[in-house]
């Protein structure tokens, strides 16, 4: 049985909707813990009891915004997924990409858990290092390109480790950060992921030895290869291609009177060939770097941790429909009912535009019911975001039941990479917020996990004061 296999399995409700008097607190279920005191409660139980809750809870409350579209994170699953990681991957340590998902449980638990961090920018690093309890050696300033001001930060930060592909930012990083750690980022096969860095970085082998000529007489330490196969790679044999070259740049390194220590296999990993991945990498490996006792293997995951651990539940705030069921039957393969939700791609569903995701719409209640029956007829449907703007189509095509309406409630599964991180409040909407929980997977674990890593972290500081 693996890890996949212990995921708890989705829990139906058939208790029909209530209206109860407004809660206290919008978060409040009896049973949450503050174990950060700047941070959300979190709250016990199946991440689908949280969006029922939800749901009931923005019925009750009277608002002008009483219903608005709501995350809820299940910490529980990020852990089922570094478990999987070390299972597949114990050779290489994850230095988790805050890009993807910079949301502060999610760097506290995988901080608590030992990962490094893949960060890109200086709000990056001041946001990591802020949670207190990391070192800056657990860090790199993984972007090649960088301004002098954030070179120059990073030195301040103590972040020593830090890629380059080309030869000006070596000039950049001889002035403001000589003391540094560099990386040289090679430029690989990307063409089977969705979201291709190639075009923007990487350098080609061809160039390797001129740049570590050049760091070389700049007095700069080059510790070590990295490379990206592409964000969303669905096809994981290029990794075997991709560290055949970090091999050849190994040995460039070599003639160049370095000796690398660091490989770094960068991102790209796909929840569901995760560990086809993890086997064609760790082949590979073993074909090209045989001998690697003095060498430190590194990774840059960031949806693998968190997609399948953020779900959004969305209000069903207006809807567009021909006046009778014919014209809607004569339109069986082409939308002929929009719903419109209070969420979009100017918010959550960003990681449509920027990320090619395809998002798939499942109904969470109908009718003043959770329990949809397993018959229900559908039609072809679209849904839309609640901006003025045309493109802000967040599903051109669903199948969705005919009795959907106005009030009723999509929910969004595998909603947490290259979401939240990149919302706007475009056309005064605001951010969906958080309800974070443990789950039912090893929850009391996750809860221990995180209550250690909070008591550290306040020994520490009252060690400072």
């Amino acid at each position: 049985m693996s890890l996949v296999d212990l995921q708890p399995a989705p829990i139906a409700f058939t208790a029909p909707l209530s209206r109860p008097d407004p809660p206290l607190d919008f978060y409040d279920d009896g049973l949450n813990e503050s174990i950060f005191p700047d941070l959300p409660p979190l709250r016990h139980g199946h991440p689908d009891v949280h969006l029922r809750d939800g749901i009931l809870a923005g019925h009750a409350l009277a608002d002008p915004d009483a219903e608005p579209a709501f995350f809820v994170a299940d910490l529980s699953q990020v852990y089922a997924q570094h478990l999987r990681w070390r299972a597949c991957l114990p050779q290489i340590q994850p230095f988790y990409a805050v890009k993807c998902n910079p949301d502060p449980y999610v760097l506290r638990l995988l901080a608590a858990l030992g990962t490094g961090f893949d960060c890109a920018s200086n709000g990056e690093i001041s946001q990591v290092l802020a949670v207190g309890g990391i070192d800056p050696s657990r860090i790199i300033f993984a972007n090649p390109c960088k301004a002098v001001s954030f070179v120059r930060n990073a030195a301040r930060q103590r972040v020593d480790l830090m890629t380059f592909d080309n030869a000006d930012e070596l000039y950049k990083i001889a002035r403001a950060h000589p003391r540094a750690q560099l990386v040289i980022r090679i430029l690989t096969d990307d063409t089977k992921s969705l979201c291709q860095l190639g075009i923007k970085f990487g350098a080609p082998l061809a160039t390797v030895p001129g740049l570590l000529a050049k760091a070389s007489e700049l007095g700069l330490a080059v510790v070590g290869v990295s490379f990206h196969v592409g964000s969303g790679c669905y096809d994981p044999s290029v990794y075997t291609d991709a560290i055949a070259r970090a091999r050849m740049a190994f040995d460039m390194g070599a003639d160049a009177g370095y000796r690398f220590t660091l490989l770094d296999v960068g991102g790209g990993f796909e929840d569901t060939h995760f560990e086809q991945a993890a086997s064609f990498l760790s082949d590979a490996i073993d074909m090209h770097f045989p001998d690697r006792g003095e060498i430190k293997i590194i990774a840059e995951p960031g949806r693998f941790y968190v997609s399948k651990a953020f779900n959004l539940a969305t209000n069903i705030i207006a809807r567009r429909a021909p006046l009778t069921d014919a014209a809607v039957d004569g339109a069986a393969d082409q939308p002929a009912v929009m719903y419109y939700i209070n969420d979009g791609v100017y918010g959550a569903f960003n990681c449509i535009l920027f990320d090619h995701q395809v998002v798939h719409p499942y109904v969470l209640s109908m009718g003043g019911s959770f329990h949809i029956a397993a018959g229900e007829p559908l039609h072809t449907s679209s849904v839309w975001g609640p901006t003025c703007d045309s493109i802000d189509c967040v599903c051109p095509m669903a199948q969705l039941p005919r009795a959907l309406r106005v009030g009723d409630w999509l929910g969004f599964p595998n909603m947490g990479a290259y979401t939240v991180c990149a919302a706007s409040m475009f056309n005064g909407f605001q951010v969906s917020k958080v309800v974070y929980t443990t789950g039912s997977f090893r929850a009391a674990e996750v809860r221990g996990i995180l209550a250690k890593f909070a008591e550290d972290i306040r020994v520490l500081e009252a060690r400072d004061v």
